[in-house]
């Protein structure tokens, strides 16, 4: 009877090797399909590669940089206008020169 037992197990253990084995192989069936369907749908989707987006995001970085220095020399020039404005101002309201013949 011990023989029996030992055949009976011994073909489970094989008919679990299959199922396993077997498990494997749908597991990287199934990832290889969801592997190429994601990059069809990537590709699809008309996505940007790194190396573009990096370049972009570069330039865009430049541009907020340059905007910001353009904008504070734009502010300087609107103090020096003011101030510019507001000195004759004052000189032509604090002399008695003007005759007004």
């Amino acid at each position: 009877m011990t023989q029996t037992q030992n055949r009976i197990l011994d073909e489970l253990g094989r008919l679990f090797t299959n199922a396993a084995g077997a498990a494997q192989g749908v597991r990287t069936e199934v990832e290889t399909l969801i592997r190429a369907q994601a990059e069809r749908l990537v590709a699809d989707m008309d996505l940007v590669g790194r190396e573009e987006f990096e370049a972009v995001r570069a330039m865009a970085q430049l541009a907020r940089e340059e905007n910001e220095a353009l904008k504070t020399r734009i502010e300087a020039l609107e103090v020096a206008v003011a101030a510019k404005k507001a000195k004759p101002a004052k000189s032509s309201t604090g002399g008695g020169t003007d005759t007004g013949i």
